[in-house]
């Protein structure tokens, strides 16, 4: 079983997202049709389960953000657990 995803965690898609689902920061990613799979971000919000006001189960969802190799900020786009996977450097981590 996977860890619940927390804010600034490191993630990778493990679906592509399509283009319609992200906030685009910089036009001079415009041209991609989607994120692939295996792309890179960090989770800068996390929007928690919970029930509605109509008592209805929420799902979490988590504000990832993309940057380039150059640290520039180009796609921002929210992601269930299921889409993402949480990167661990330090084997501790677990």
């Amino acid at each position: 079983m996977q860890d619940k995803p927390k804010l600034l965690d490191v993630v990778a898609t493990l679906v592509p997202i399509p283009m319609e689902r992200l906030a685009l920061i910089e036009n001079t990613y415009r041209h991609l049709k989607d994120l692939r799979r295996g792309m890179v971000g960090t989770i800068i919000e996390v929007y928690e389960e919970g029930r509605s006001s109509e008592g209805i189960e929420q799902e979490n969802f988590y504000l990832v953000e993309f940057t380039d190799l150059e640290g520039n900020e180009y796609a921002i786009v929210n992601l269930r657990a299921e889409e993402i996977l949480i990167l661990h450097y330090d084997p501790t981590d677990f």
